[in-house]
């Protein structure tokens, strides 16, 4: 295997790392900005009140986004090991 191959393997791996991620991360830090405003607004300051919302849009796009998520990470696995032979030889 060649350094360069290597090097294109890495940063595949790590695209499909950050396709993965991206929904959850996205989706809790709008959560987090929306609840960060009505706490400032209210000046209600109880730990609660922030975590339990975000896990539960957390929770929701996990649901949503899971298929997709899953078909990403498939389509990578399928087509890294297709190539095995030539990374081989």
């Amino acid at each position: 295997m060649s350094p360069d191959l290597a090097i294109e393997l890495g940063k595949e791996a790590l695209t499909v790392a950050v396709l993965i991620a991206a929904p959850i991360l996205l989706s809790a830090l709008a959560a987090g900005v929306v609840i960060g405003m009505f706490q400032a607004a209210t000046q209600i300051n109880e730990q609660t009140m922030s975590f339990v919302p975000k896990l539960a849009v957390m929770v929701l796009t996990l649901l949503i986004a899971a298929p997709w998520m899953l078909q990403v990470l498939l389509d990578f696995t399928h087509t890294l090991f297709r190539n095995i032979p030539g990374f081989i030889g």
